[in-house]
């Protein structure tokens, strides 16, 4: 461990950063953490190779190890797979948030009568980052009793990572698509695609262009792991350099099948980037979105 936290640590200050700032990183009630981590033990057979949890320990190991790589922000991305969920893990990451003052207060909703409610309490408690898990909730996320939440959403500015594209298997409602179209509803939301929208990337990174509040985080993109499943198309490369103040880091840590430092390693390797494009995308971007003090 001590050889990953120099790896990491050497990264970042490489290039004249105070550290890291992570946009998807998980965080949840440990009964919660315990079946996610059931679900990626058994992913196997659904992906065709095995997914390893590279960080499973308790809660306060998991902490200690983010802020020994140098992770000056990150978030406890909670998510609802079915009703009467997302309120109560929103209480849990309020509370978590508040013990925690390195973690970005968290919320997340799901499409049901009292969404209204419970998001609107989530954005006066201060909430600075909302989850929205399309594969895994199945739902449309233009479902009518979604309308609310979204409009107040975006009038508040608040980021939503939104996990829409369709890896590593698709969902019901997964795809660039479903998210035009909320988009062109609500033109002003802070949207972060969750992945690169993995494996649609060229078409998120159109709606990253087209509108001004989208946004796309690293997580798991451009990894052996992933490239050997859903690569990154080079023709798109380009364009990643163009977008580079509207990229932000994320690893999944802890659920990720390899190591952080592997995750670093292969986003600041990307070819035909630099320093700037480095700087922003590990630490800058989120820092101007989240208000934190760049150094």
């Amino acid at each position: 461990m001590m050889d990953e936290i120099a790896a990491v640590r050497s990264i970042w200050s490489d290039l004249g950063l105070p550290g890291l700032i992570d946009v998807h990183t998980h965080f949840m009630p440990k009964n919660v953490m315990d079946k996610v981590w059931q679900y990626f033990d058994s992913q196997g057979p659904l992906i065709g190779r095995e997914w390893p949890i590279t960080y499973r320990a308790d809660e306060q190991q998991r902490l200690a190890t983010l802020r020994e790589f140098g992770v000056r922000r990150f978030s406890s991305l909670v998510y609802p797979h079915k009703p009467d969920m997302a309120a109560w893990l929103n209480q849990w990451a309020r509370e978590f948030a508040r013990n925690t003052p390195d973690c970005l207060s968290t919320a997340t909703f799901y499409p049901e009568e009292q969404a209204g409610r419970y998001v609107a309490e989530a954005i006066d408690a201060g909430t600075q980052i909302f989850k929205a898990h399309i594969q895994v909730g199945a739902y449309d996320p233009n479902d009518p009793l979604l309308d609310e939440v979204w409009g107040m959403v975006e009038d508040a500015a608040v980021p939503v990572v939104i996990h829409c594209g369709s890896g590593p298997a698709p969902g019901e409602y997964t795809g660039p698509e479903r998210v035009e179209k909320l988009l062109a509803r609500h033109p002003r939301l802070v949207l972060i695609i969750a992945h690169m929208g993995m494996p649609e990337y060229s078409e998120f990174l159109d709606l990253a262009e087209r509108f001004d509040g989208v946004r796309l985080d690293t997580t798991m993109a451009f990894t052996p792991f992933s490239e050997a499943m859903m690569p990154f198309p080079p023709a798109d490369r380009a364009r990643l350099y163009d977008l580079g103040e509207r990229i932000l880091f994320g690893s999944d840590f802890p659920n990720i099948p390899y190591g952080y430092a592997d995750a670093l390693r292969h986003t600041v390797d990307l070819p035909g980037i630099d320093d700037t494009w480095r700087r922003n995308v590990l630490h800058d971007n989120a820092a101007r979105l989240f208000g934190v003090a760049s150094r």
